[in-house]
């Protein structure tokens, strides 16, 4: 039976502190075939280097990429082997960022024909968060053709997936100077707010923070669709948001 591609909700911030990385795990193929995958993948190769992976888009091509990665991995591919290196032996972020665009334009290629023919489509798009030895940390959006852009400290989020529900939470409130709990507490609320917006997104949502120079995911947690955190925090942005609405100044309004 045919399926459509897995939509799904991811977000990095990129702080002065460091990375928050934050993704849903629904998995919607149609009303009837909802379930739960996690589209948070961490490497480390060596101790010099951590990379945070989220995915979005068909399900089957980013697992598919993910596979791949840990396979040069497994097999020690040397630069150059294949017509890539791997994450191993990456000396700058941005070509991490290239490789795993190179492995996702070459996963889609495999199926992209047979997809076609059933009106699918074999496209995924990632974000890579991380950091290469004494290298500044960095966070890059890799599109379904393999290119990728960079987060600034002017554009300090990248989105994938269901992006415009959670978008104005991060315009507004969001900036580079944030505090990586403050950020992290801002990735959730941009996730809860695009879930009660859109079906596709669903918890468990995911939460990994790392600090700059750390190397190291230092936190990490899993939210349950049960998990009265959630509702708590939502209960406070709507209040918050209610308040601000009464705190608005009035019209001046004119006789009709």
């Amino acid at each position: 039976m045919h399926r459509i591609p897995a939509m799904t909700y991811c977000v990095g911030y990129w702080l002065e502190e460091g990375l928050v990385m934050a993704s849903d795990s629904r998995t919607n193929a149609g009303v009837d075939y909802i379930s739960t995958y996690s589209k948070m993948h961490v490497f480390q190769p060596a101790p010099d280097r951590l990379f945070v992976l989220l995915a979005a888009g068909n399900l089957a091509t980013t697992q598919a990429v993910v596979s791949w990665i840990r396979r040069d991995l497994d097999q020690h591919v040397e630069a150059g082997d294949q017509g890539h290196s791997d994450l191993r032996h990456c000396d700058y972020l941005f070509e991490a960022a290239a490789y795993v665009g190179r492995v996702s334009v070459a996963v889609q290629k495999q199926n992209e024909e047979a997809l076609r023919s059933v009106g699918a489509s074999s496209e995924a798009t990632f974000i890579l968060g991380g950091q290469i030895g004494g290298e500044p940390h960095g966070l890059y959006l890799i599109y379904p053709q393999g290119n990728a852009i960079m987060a600034t400290r002017d554009t300090p989020y990248l989105q994938i997936g269901e992006s415009k529900y959670g978008k104005p939470p991060l315009d507004n409130v969001g900036h580079t100077h944030l505090s990586l709990d403050d950020a992290a507490k801002l990735c959730i609320m941009s996730q809860v707010l695009t879930q009660r917006s859109n079906l596709t997104v669903g918890p468990p949502f995911e939460l990994a923070v790392i600090p700059t120079g750390s190397l190291t995911v230092a936190r990490r947690i899993r939210l349950e669709a049960d998990d009265p955190m959630l509702d708590s925090m939502i209960d406070i942005w709507s209040e918050a948001q209610r308040e601000a609405l009464y705190r608005l100044p009035p019209f001046p309004w004119q006789a009709a």
